[in-house]
């Protein structure tokens, strides 16, 4: 019940920076769409992270994705299903009240499931499971009430799949995109 009440009580205080012992909940959500030609791929993409922040510096917590995309094209349809979660670790550097910046340094489990449909031909589904690393560094903007902003414009990530067919495919992927891809979501310190 206590710790309710300091839940509670931080809540309602609307502290200006994350504090000592606060819990952070944040996330992203992603929506794309494209078509070229008679090609159609939509995606979406939840990403929330709950986390502890130990101190102004120091927040460790579970992150969690869960992505849809779906491929269309002249004959068929290309469907993937992934999910992920794992831990992650944040080092942040308050620069004022309003602004930080931080680096996340994340590893977990991820899985994917795709199904391909074409014209004619029965529906084949793979399934693939792995690991996931990655370090992000990001801003944060402080806007209210220990509502925030973080931007992030890509970073490090390491990916690996292993396919359940006989033989099993394995796949593996080092991505360096920094600058390449915008990312922003909202937090929000209790």
């Amino acid at each position: 019940m206590k710790k309710i009440m300091l839940i509670l009580a931080l809540a309602v205080t609307g502290m200006a920076n994350a504090q000592e012992g606060t819990i952070l909940v944040g996330g992203n959500v992603g929506l794309s769409s494209d078509k070229m030609g008679d090609n159609k791929e939509n995606s979406f993409e939840f990403s929330p992270t709950f986390g502890y922040q130990f101190n102004d510096n120091m927040t460790v917590g579970l992150q969690a994705s869960v992505l849809n995309e779906t491929f269309k094209f002249v004959g068929g349809e290309n469907k993937n299903n992934g999910f992920k979660i794992g831990a992650f670790y944040r080092y942040a550097k308050p620069l004022s009240e309003l602004f930080a910046v931080y680096a996340d340094v994340s590893a977990g489990y991820q899985t994917v499931k795709s199904e391909t449909t074409m014209t004619g031909l029965p529906t084949t589904s793979v399934k693939s499971n792995g690991l996931y690393a990655g370090i992000t560094p990001a801003l944060f903007i402080n806007m209210k009430n220990s509502f925030g902003l973080n931007f992030s414009i890509g970073g490090l990530q390491y990916s690996s799949l292993k396919s359940d067919t006989t033989p099993s495919v394995k796949s593996s992927s080092f991505d360096f995109n920094f600058g390449k891809t915008v990312n922003i979501g909202i937090s929000k310190n209790f």
